[in-house]
């Protein structure tokens, strides 16, 4: 009797033992890597309260392990390979830092394409299920979005017409901007967001294309005195488009719960949700660069068109690169047009 109980015992204990290891396995720690500083609106208001959903979601049994600023290393346009490789689980970052390399989500970088970022966000995570998933092999992508309104800042000369370009380096932040500031005869440079309070204190840099969401973040108020903005009644000058990617192996290794767990905090109101967000940080960018008592200036509509004219071949270029790529650009960029359409109703 007593080495039966016994017996019960050790296997009660060993039972237990077993469900604790396999307790343990379920534990995921996800590495979570990106650009923006702990003060940056992108971390505060994007990464931390997502990883605290993740973790509250899956009752503490998946968390992120955040690196912020680059300190996982490497650079910012690393961060599509990094994830697809398996280096990082998590990455936020912007596919135009690795030109040409995504010319399918490059859709909305056009110029004078979107307004507010809400509405192009939306539109930009139905335009990726459609046509962008083969661009990013190895990456389960839980979020694309694009930032508000893009304008130029510049330091010594200000921006008020076409002939300002002249002469100008201007810091680009894809390919496509690139492609508008050669248009606009500027002397483009390609440049993440990070190195350019830098770039612009040296004199590297003239000016750069941002928007107001990251002035604050890199005190890119202190580096710059003008800030030009198009006609309001008018598309934004440039945007450019982000991602939040996941590495597909290793959700692909997660549990069928806490994959619901990604699933339920990804996809289009997810992408919405941050738009929305980069929209709310403009008032707060251009507070910044008012405190200092920056100089603002607003490009009126005739020369706007101006700008619009000049960049348009642009969109031919795209319907034609994608045409050259098997691909139906003339639709693509329809359809992109008309989604945008459909969120600003």
């Amino acid at each position: 009797m007593a080495f039966r109980q016994t017996l019960i015992k050790t296997c009660a204990a060993a039972l237990l033992a077993s469900l604790g290891v396999a307790a343990q396995a379920q534990e995921v720690v996800l590495k979570l890597h990106h650009m923006w500083p702990t003060v940056g609106m992108g971390h505060v208001r994007v990464v931390l309260p997502w990883c605290e959903a993740i973790a509250k979601d899956s009752n503490n049994r998946m968390r992120c392990q955040v690196q912020p600023a680059m300190s996982g290393g490497g650079a910012p346009g690393q961060l599509v390979d990094r994830v697809k490789d398996g280096v990082d689980d998590l990455i936020m970052t912007l596919p135009g830092y690795t030109p040409g390399r995504f010319p399918i989500m490059e859709v909305f970088e056009l110029p004078f394409m979107t307004n507010t970022a809400e509405v192009a966000s939306a539109a930009a995570w139905d335009y990726y299920t459609k046509y962008g998933t083969k661009e990013f092999p190895g990456t389960r992508v839980l979020a694309t979005w694009v930032h508000d309104e893009g304008f130029i800042s510049t330091s010594g000369k200000p921006v008020r017409s076409l002939d300002d370009f002249k002469g100008q380096k201007i810091r680009a932040a894809s390919r496509q901007s690139t492609k508008l500031l050669a248009r606009l005869g500027a002397t483009p440079v390609g440049m993440p967001i990070p190195a350019v309070a830098d770039a612009m204190t040296k004199g590297t840099l003239d000016g750069f294309l941002t928007a107001w969401e990251i002035i604050p973040s890199f005190k890119l108020q202190e580096v710059s005195k003008y800030h030009t903005e198009v006609e309001s009644s008018r598309p934004s000058l440039f945007t450019a488009g982000f991602i939040f990617g996941m590495n597909q192996a290793k959700y692909d290794s997660l549990p069928a719960d806490l994959k619901r767990v990604i699933d339920k905090h990804s996809g289009a109101a997810l992408s919405r949700q941050i738009g929305r967000y980069w929209d709310e940080a403009t008032a707060v960018g251009r507070k910044a660069a008012q405190e200092r008592g920056n100089t603002f200036i607003k490009i009126n509509a005739a020369e706007t068109d101006r700008w619009i004219q000049v960049s348009a071949p642009l969109y031919d270029e795209w319907v034609s690169d994608m045409d050259k790529k098997g691909l139906p650009g003339k639709q693509m960029l329809q359809d992109a047009r008309d989604l945008l359409v459909k969120y600003s109703k």
